[in-house]
């Protein structure tokens, strides 16, 4: 399981990486452009999480947060070929 820290409407998707937030826990920072209605920025943050990731939309699936820009995802796949194509995807 993974913690996202969401931003809509932004002007293109992209993963920031990693960062501490308030609360003291490491969170992935994204962008999507989509706005926050009728799910279209949860399923703007699978597809963004899918391609970055190599998987399948439905390995890619939001827990906890469905309204609120902190979620809760999870990827199934193996959780360090997952941390390794995210960090690569945020450095380019």
């Amino acid at each position: 399981m993974l913690t996202v820290r969401v931003q809509p409407k932004a002007s293109r998707a992209r993963i920031d990486g990693f960062a501490t937030d308030e609360d003291g826990k490491r969170k992935l920072r994204l962008r999507v452009t989509a706005v926050p209605d009728k799910g279209r920025a949860n399923k703007a943050v699978i597809a963004l999480l899918a391609a970055a990731t190599g998987l399948p939309k439905s390995a890619v699936s939001i827990i906890a947060g469905d309204k609120s820009r902190t979620k809760t995802v999870r990827l199934e796949a193996d959780p360090d070929m997952v941390l390794k194509r995210l960090a690569d995807a945020s450095e380019g």
